[in-house]
């Protein structure tokens, strides 16, 4: 280290006498200090001699590494500056070799390349400029991020509680036919035909009426979801008589009954109500066997977060 340092003090003493007073006094300056940190870390290393802890010596390591840098720094200022020695050598004899009678047209190339040089200042600055803008709207694209996740986060929560509250409230009913699972950021409450109705009809039975005014309970204490009923059949064509005129007719009467029922509480908004009827075309279970298209014959009730919050944050990234 202390070869480097006098090795770079020599260079900086040799250059003192062809570069500018300005670049001299820097490199003396970068010179000084790193003799001072060179003492420093002479004396510290002096006063650690014997001590073999491994906190010491991994603070001698840290600071050597310190030092390689700085020492890397002042190798890449030495060639800038042996660089900038050599252009500046270069205009000199380039000056000097030419004679007076071209001594005004370099001299107004010259005027030309510094009027360049601050075209690309300039340049330089609106680019410096365009990026801080960047700078500035990534971090706030990252904070919309963050509180976008927070958002998505709170939702989860709050559907996992609407999960236990439903099933909390429909415990009498599980096992009779109703399930209630949350996946994808939604509750899915399925209630399967025979809790339900009698087989063709869209009469809600007086258990199943129960179970619907159950869920309600909790749903007109979450306004802030939204609620769709879907009525859902197996394969077996309708054979009934009367205005229904197949599976889908049937499947849609049934979901409507549902929401028929849910309104009956006043506090239930009801822009949140969406009834649909899906026929036989989205089965859970194959149609083949009874207990399958027992399974397909259900009124799903499927309950997701309004995404307002979400949407917006979504359209401002």
């Amino acid at each position: 280290m202390n070869k480097l340092i006098f090795t770079f003090a020599a260079v900086v003493l040799s250059l003192s006498s062809c570069v500018s007073s300005k670049v001299f006094e820097d490199l003396k300056a970068d010179y000084d200090a790193l003799k001072t940190e060179n003492k420093e870390l002479m004396a510290q290393l002096n006063n650690n001699k014997g001590n073999a802890d491994r906190y010491a010596l991994q603070n001698l390591q840290s600071d050597f590494e310190k030092l390689k840098a700085e020492r890397d720094r002042l190798a890449l200022d030495y060639a800038a500056t042996q660089n900038n020695l050599k252009r500046l050598q270069d205009s000199y004899d380039a000056l000097e070799a030419n004679s007076s009678e071209n001594l005004t047209s370099n001299l107004e190339l010259n005027r030309t390349l510094l009027s360049q040089l601050e075209e690309k200042e300039q340049a330089l600055a609106a680019e410096q400029t365009r990026l801080e803008q960047m700078q500035s709207d990534l971090n706030a694209r990252s904070r919309r991020v963050d509180e976008l996740e927070g958002i998505i986060a709170a939702k989860e929560a709050q559907m996992n509680n609407l999960k236990n509250a439903i099933s909390a409230a429909l415990t009498n009913f599980e096992g009779k036919g109703l399930t209630v699972e949350q996946r994808d950021g939604k509750v899915y409450v399925s209630m399967e035909n025979k809790l339900l109705f009698e087989s063709g009809s869209w009469a809600v039975n007086t258990n199943g009426r129960e179970a619907v005014v159950q869920l309600g309970k909790v749903l007109a204490q979450n306004p802030e979801i939204a609620v769709l009923i879907e009525g859902h059949t197996d394969n077996v064509p309708y054979g009934g008589n009367g205005p229904l005129k197949d599976n889908w007719d049937l499947s849609t009467k049934r979901a409507t009954a549902i929401v028929t029922i849910l309104t009956e509480n006043p506090t239930i908004l009801k822009e949140n109500l969406t009834a649909a009827g899906r026929g036989e075309f989205t089965p859970i279970a194959s149609n083949t066997l009874a207990e399958g298209r027992a399974k397909n014959r259900r009124i799903e009730v499927i309950l997701t977060p309004k995404l307002d919050e979400i949407s917006k944050l979504l359209n401002d990234l």
